[in-house]
């Protein structure tokens, strides 16, 4: 079957139908917004067999994490947006001073205009479309390019939204280098992209030329920094979720290594062998409940972590691969050298790394040694003055206390990440925000004309005015006695 090329000539022509609508102010209206958030909230519910399946396909992902992680979350993205957006879109109130007295303001909340969603292939859903819900309720076009490496729920989501929402309006552009290349050569009034560093620098420097704001999602190192005085089942359960019950580790908010006392690291070991058989059995290549590793890159790459000669020997439970069916178990590892592959780079995959230091008050020494700044990290403690000390001293985009990725799911936070970790955030109010311009609007009468702002400019004129502007009445009394006297 011939496919038409989409080329830079193809997505200036989509940018422009994008802008042309945009222009009519079709986006801007509150009834507009809501239509489409309730066409994608009927798309859900309506082909959730069919998106379980996709990413059944694409990533071997359990209907249990399809359904909770990607689709409960996005129904929770849409009914939120369409409980509160009423209020989102209503102007701030702003306070004013005695400069213009007498006056008002306020911050109204504009469209930016036509956006670019730039998602992954870990979550093809959730990423692609939880965007998108801030896009829209914000007022904006959007372009959604869904990533080549899910090719099922790429293909479901362009079907999907040409057949349930405005394609006038909102657009999908499936492909790869090619094509996404030929989106950022447009001028967008956004662009959000969700992936690794490398493909942001690109996408930072396009967006450059045309003095494009960015919203970057990227990953990181996510520690885990595991005390003593705990409830070690419960601890190990969480970081299991968090790590293989997030897409077999595929996460950006998956936990990346652990960070233990020596005298500590063997009785956890053995609460992962106790917990891991537990869910996934005694041979986890048989689970249903593991997705299996994207592709046949992914799984060179995270075999060569495992084989590098001064990590393999430091295996301690797992390690098991099928190369035919891209599987690999959940595999732990004990004192890897912090000069290994496997701790200079984001492994996101079901490796995990742990390190031991003598006191764990030295973990925070060991993250900040790292260089990074991780998207996320986490603090397994009962001690106080620790959790007080890990809030203080570790720069992440967001910090867990005796959990892990759970705060993806809270939505009155902002989730995004810091330094190599990411650039902005969104979710919730924050997703209607990212996508929104903050108009500082000031009101005035003709009543009150100062004619100190007026020539001839004089010294008592300058006296009040500045008093007037650094706000102290005691300032102004005193200019005004001057200005009298004089």
């Amino acid at each position: 079957e011939n496919k038409a090329v989409f080329d830079a000539e193809s997505a200036k022509e989509v940018v422009k139908e994008l802008r042309d609508s945009f222009v009519t102010g079709k986006t801007k209206s509150h009834r507009w917004r809501v239509t489409q958030l309730k066409a994608m909230l009927k798309m859900l519910d309506e082909n959730e067999p069919q998106i379980v399946a996709a990413l059944r396909d694409d990533l071997s992902k359990p209907e249990f994490e399809s359904s909770l992680y990607e689709i409960q979350m996005l129904k929770n993205s849409c009914r939120l947006a369409l409980k509160e957006m009423n209020h989102w879109m209503m102007p701030e109130k702003a306070k004013t001073s005695l400069t213009t007295f007498p006056s008002s303001a306020e911050i109204v909340s504009e469209p930016l205009g036509v956006v670019l969603v730039i998602s992954a292939w870990n979550y093809p859903f959730l990423l692609s479309f939880d965007p998108v819900v801030g896009a829209i309720s914000a007022g904006n076009a959007v372009v959604l390019k869904p990533s080549e490496m899910a090719p099922a729920s790429s293909s479901l989501i362009a079907k999907l939204v040409a057949d349930y929402l405005d394609s006038s309006c909102i657009k999908v552009v499936e492909g790869a280098v090619p094509e996404t290349s030929a989106l950022l050569e447009q001028k967008w009034d956004k662009i959000l992209y969700t992936g690794n560093g490398r493909v942001a620098r690109i996408v930072m420097a396009a967006a450059a030329k045309h003095l494009t704001p960015v919203v970057l999602e990227l990953g990181g190192k996510s520690p885990v920094i595991v005390d003593s005085d705990i409830n070690l089942k419960v601890a190990t359960r969480r970081i299991i979720a968090g790590k293989w019950g997030c897409n077999n580790g595929q996460a950006c908010i998956a936990p990346d290594y652990i960070i233990t006392t020596e005298d500590y690291a063997t009785k956890l070991v053995d609460s992962f062998k106790c917990e891991l058989e537990r869910f996934y059995g005694k041979d986890p290549l048989e689970s249903k409940d593991l997705s299996r590793i994207v592709n046949s890159n992914h799984f060179d790459r995270l075999s060569k972590l495992m084989d590098e000669e001064k990590v393999s020997s430091k295996i301690v439970h797992g390690g098991q691969r099928n190369e035919k069916n891209l599987q690999i178990a959940p595999t732990i590892f004990l004192d890897v050298p912090v000069n290994s592959l496997i701790m200079k780079e984001e492994i996101f995959g079901p490796l995990l790394p742990i390190i031991t230091v003598d006191k764990v008050e030295q973990s925070f020494d060991l993250i900040h040694s790292s260089g990074g700044k991780p998207l996320a990290a986490y603090l397994f403690t009962n001690n106080k003055k620790l959790k007080r000390k890990f809030v203080e001293t570790v720069s992440a985009g967001g910090l867990v206390v005796n959990d892990t990725a759970v705060h993806l799911a809270i939505h009155s936070l902002p989730f995004g990440g810091v330094g190599e970790s990411g650039m902005g955030s969104y979710h919730g109010k924050f997703s209607f925000d990212a996508f929104s311009h903050k108009k500082a609007v000031l009101y005035r009468g003709f009543a009150g004309d100062a004619f100190l702002r007026y020539p001839p400019y004089t010294p008592g004129k300058l006296t009040l005015l500045q008093a007037l502007l650094s706000g102290s009445i005691v300032g102004i009394i005193r200019a005004l006695l001057g200005w009298f006297w004089a």
